[in-house]
C-alpha cells in the first residue's frame, strides 16, 4: 500500500476522533421555504391590520398603564410575549404551516367581545378582544402546529390588559382588611400599641389609613406576572408550575402585610411623616424586592425538592 493509501485508510479514524473531541458546531438555521415566506407575509398584513384597527384602544391602555400604577408592568408584557416567541424560533421553522379554519373561532369571540364593549363602554372586554384576534389570524393563517407553539406567547398578552375596576374594588377592599389586621399583630408582638378599626390602624398619636394604593393589588399582580415568567423558564411540568404561580398570592399579601407594619413601626417611632413621601416609596420597592427573592427561592427550592424528569436527547443524526 502506498503512503497516500496509508493516509487516505488512517484519516477517516482521525476524523472521527477529532469530532469527537471537538465540540458540536451550532446548526445553520434552516432557510424558510417559499410557503413559510408567503404565510408569514399573509400574517404581517393580517396582524398590522389588526392593530391599526384596535390603534385607538391600544393607545388609551397604554396611557392607563402610565396613569395607574397597579399596571405599569404592562410595558414589559408584550416585549416579553415577543422574548418568549423568538426563544420557540427553532421550531417554529420546522412546523409545518397548516392553515385551520378553527381560526374563526377566536375571530368571532374577539368580534362579539369588541362589539359588547363598544356597547356597553367595557374596556376589558375591548382590550381582550385584541389578543383574541391575534390568535384567531395565528390559527387561521399559520395553523394548529404553530398556533400550539405560539399558545403561551399569545396568552401571556392578556396579563397587559388591565382588570375592570369593579372587579378591582371587590379584591382590593379584603386585601386592605388583611393587611392592616395582619400588620396590627406584627405590631403586637413589637410591643408597639395599635388597634385597628377597619382598614384604620390607631396609634397613640396618630392614625394609618390601609387605603387601596397599599392593599398590595399593585405588587400581586406583577408578582404574578414574574411567577408565570419564571415557570415557564424553570419548571417543566404544569402542576409545579401551578404551585409556583399560586404561591405568587400568599407572597404578595404576607410581604405587604409586613410592609404595612413596617410603616406603622416608623410612624410610631418617627411620626407621620415617615409614612410619606420618599421613605413610603422606598419601602414599596424593598418589599417588592423581598416577594421577589421569595419567589425566587421558591423557584430554586422547588427545583430541589421537585426535580424536573430528564429531558429525553434529540437524535443528532440519522442511523449509520
Amino acid at each position: 500500500m502506498t503512503e497516500a493509501g496509508r493516509t487516505e485508510a488512517v484519516a477517516p479514524g482521525a476524523a472521527n476522533a477529532a469530532g469527537a473531541a471537538a465540540p458540536a458546531r451550532r446548526r445553520a438555521p434552516v432557510p424558510l421555504t417559499r410557503e413559510q415566506r408567503g404565510a408569514l407575509t399573509r400574517f404581517g398584513v393580517a396582524a398590522l391590520a389588526a392593530t391599526a384597527l384596535f390603534g385607538p384602544i391600544l393607545y388609551y391602555m397604554v396611557l392607563h398603564w402610565n396613569a395607574v400604577p397597579d399596571y405599569s408592568h404592562g410595558f414589559l408584557v408584550a416585549p416579553l410575549a415577543g422574548f418568549f416567541a423568538w426563544g420557540r424560533r427553532g421550531d417554529l421553522r420546522r412546523a409545518k404551516i397548516d392553515p385551520s379554519w378553527w381560526g374563526i373561532v377566536p375571530l368571532a369571540v374577539g368580534t362579539a367581545a369588541l362589539t359588547v364593549g363598544r356597547l356597553g363602554t367595557e374596556l376589558t372586554s375591548m382590550r381582550s378582544a385584541y389578543v383574541l384576534t391575534l390568535m384567531g389570524i395565528v390559527l387561521l393563517v399559520l395553523g394548529k402546529s404553530i398556533f400550539r407553539i405560539l399558545l403561551f406567547p399569545l396568552a401571556f398578552l392578556f396579563l397587559m390588559v388591565p382588570l375592570p375596576q369593579s372587579l378591582v374594588n371587590v379584591v382590593a377592599f379584603p386585601l386592605q382588611l388583611i393587611a392592616a389586621d395582619w400588620a396590627v399583630q406584627v405590631l403586637y408582638l413589637l410591643n408597639v400599641p395599635a388597634l385597628r378599626e377597619g382598614n384604620i390602624i390607631h396609634l397613640p398619636e396618630t392614625q394609618l389609613f390601609v387605603a387601596d394604593a397599599c392593599s398590595g393589588i399593585r405588587s400581586l399582580m406583577a408578582l404574578i406576572t414574574l411567577g408565570i415568567v419564571f415557570a415557564y423558564y424553570f419548571r417543566r411540568s404544569w402542576l409545579q408550575r401551578i404551585v409556583l404561580v399560586a404561591s405568587a398570592i400568599p407572597i404578595a399579601i404576607v410581604v405587604n402585610a409586613f410592609r404595612v407594619a413596617a410603616t406603622g413601626i416608623l410612624t410610631y417611632k418617627f411620626g407621620q411623616r415617615a409614612a410619606e413621601g420618599l421613605i413610603h416609596e422606598l419601602q414599596g420597592m424593598i418589599t417588592f424586592g423581598g416577594a421577589f427573592l421569595l419567589l425566587l427561592a421558591e423557584a430554586w427550592l422547588l427545583g430541589k425538592l421537585w426535580p424536573d424528569p430528564p429531558r429525553r436527547p434529540r437524535p443528532t443524526g440519522s442511523p449509520a
